[in-house]
């Protein structure tokens, strides 16, 4: 069944955030706000106004980034269709409930040095909470794991990516630039985390403190670019301290109400279960033609899918061979699964890292607040995660003893929306890649976390995105600084027991 919102355009901003405290922030899962409408006559007008054909621009995609670039084009006039393929929105975003527990089964943490993602949070006066952190931290060892303190589990670890990331912020001077430096740039950007890690020739007992990072990120270290993660440094301000502290925060409504109030505020026409099979211009018009038969037009489209989805869409002509490449070889992580898993033993907070290449399915989990299940990221290609015994078993890895109860997974890699979890570009990208892909293909622009200029897969880099690919303005430099200052909303001070002794903010 489809869920068609239409409203009239919004008269004021002011006017539509008023409207928003009473009603918008209430709003759960995929549900948006409705109402009835009446809108600017045109031509192919008819009484319902979600009937329309005809609108000023498409938006395929509603996640963070179609979101954004929907709201921004709506406040500047604009009559928006925005097709989603799912019964909700969110893309690669999800808040859902299990088992009486809200829970991420996408992105989940926020972070001042995220400037879009903050400023939205400000806009929306959304409240955050800070996770309260670990009382303890299983780190890999030769043979096995120690439990350690988490004011020393650190320490070691901080030594090693700071080295690990030696240079990067020569190479990402301006690192919401990412090409600022393209020399340099070009140079790091041939290397995988692995290459950087067998240059390194650390000792077995460093280099496992390093690879539960390496390959959760990249999809294993093999597949993985070093000049994403070397973006990521920079961003944090090159300190390990904001490296590991923009896993922090997180919306206390759920990343939905970010969503939520976007859609409160600007009122798009939204059309859910809708996907898209085709993308056909010409030389006045763009026609999107849904998998089942609908067929609307607009002057421009805007494709804001992963980039691993543009393969499943008929685009006419052909998207260019950037776009084909990038679509082809992938830049969402392939076979990443996070699971929430409700363990009856241990029932503390803890933190466990698990080194890649030495058979544990499950590279990192924790339980950061009491009373809350575990999460837990596997980039595993063999692991079943419909095998409940296995998942038991993998968890026992780690923690000897351990017992479970229930657990739900989410496999991104077979949505067959993303095709991928979260992106990580691939060696080569970069430099080769980036810029094309933002480039429009005639009356068809793209936008999406995968090729944002700043926080590249991460929820900041997809509203970054949406802001630009929408006409508005993006932050960086002195803005970004600005955008990031800001404290209007409550920001709850950090359990320091979650890195004790590191400085973190």
């Amino acid at each position: 069944m489809t869920n068609d919102v239409e409203s009239t355009r919004p008269e004021s901003r002011e006017l539509s955030r008023r409207s928003l405290l009473k009603a918008g922030v209430a709003l759960t899962g995929a549900a948006v706000a409705t109402s009835a409408t009446t809108a600017v006559a045109r031509a192919d007008d008819t009484q319902d106004p979600t009937l329309r054909s005809h609108y000023d621009v498409i938006v395929v995609g509603a996640g963070m980034a179609g979101v954004t670039a929907a709201r921004e084009l709506r406040l500047k006039g604009k009559r928006v269709l925005l097709l989603e393929a799912r019964n909700r929105v969110g893309g690669r975003t999800w808040t859902d409930t299990w088992n009486g527990h809200m829970i991420e089964r996408g992105g989940t943490w926020v972070d001042r040095l995220q400037p879009h993602v903050w400023r939205e949070l400000n806009r929306y006066k959304l409240p955050i909470m800070a996770d309260a952190g670990p009382t303890r931290a299983f780190m890999p060892v030769i043979g096995g794991f120690e439990e350690l303190d988490p004011s020393v589990a650190y320490v070691r670890q901080k030594e090693l990516f700071t080295k690990f990331f030696d240079r990067s912020t020569e190479v990402f001077p301006e690192p919401f630039k990412p090409l600022a430096n393209r020399e340099l740039a070009a140079e790091f950007d041939v290397f995988s985390l692995r290459d950087r890690l067998d240059q390194m020739a650390l000792p077995p007992e460093d280099e496992i403190l390093l690879t539960s990072w390496t390959s959760l990120y990249g999809g294993t270290s093999e597949r993985g670019g070093l000049t994403l993660i070397q973006q990521w440094w920079a961003l944090s301000g090159g300190t390990f301290e904001g490296f590991h502290g923009v896993n922090t925060y997180r919306p206390q409504l759920g990343t939905v109400s970010i969503l939520n109030a976007m859609l409160a505020e600007s009122k798009p026409v939204l059309k859910l279960n809708s996907p898209v099979k085709s993308v056909v211009q010409d030389a006045y018009k763009v026609t999107v033609t849904t998998r089942s038969g609908a067929a609307f037009t607009a002057p421009e489209v805007i494709v804001a899918t992963p980039v691993n989805v543009w393969k499943t869409i008929s685009f006419s002509p052909a998207l260019p061979a950037a776009h084909v490449e990038a679509t082809t070889t992938g830049v969402g992580v392939p076979h990443e699964k996070k699971l929430w898993i409700d363990l009856s033993n241990p029932t503390d907070r803890f933190v466990a890292e698990a080194p890649e290449g030495m058979g544990y399915p499950l590279c990192f989990m924790g339980r950061f607040n009491d009373g809350q299940p575990v999460v837990a990221f596997s980039v595993d290609s063999t692991f079943d995660t419909t095998d409940g015994a296995a998942v038991e078993r993998a968890v026992q890895r780690v923690i000897p003893g351990a017992t479970m109860r229930d657990y739900v997974a989410t496999n991104w890699h077979v949505d067959p929306f993303s095709l991928g979890a979260g992106a990580y570009r691939r060696p080569n990208q970069l430099v080769r890649l980036h810029e094309k892909l933002q480039a429009p293909h005639g009356r068809v622009k793209f936008a999406g976390a995968d090729i944002a200029n700043g926080w590249n897969g991460y929820i900041d880099g997809a509203i970054e995105d949406g802001l630009r690919v929408a006409g508005s303005p993006t932050l960086s430099g002195p803005a970004a600084a600005a955008a990031s200052a800001e404290e209007r909303i409550f920001v709850p001070k950090v359990n320091r027991a979650l890195y004790r002794g590191l400085g973190i903010r």
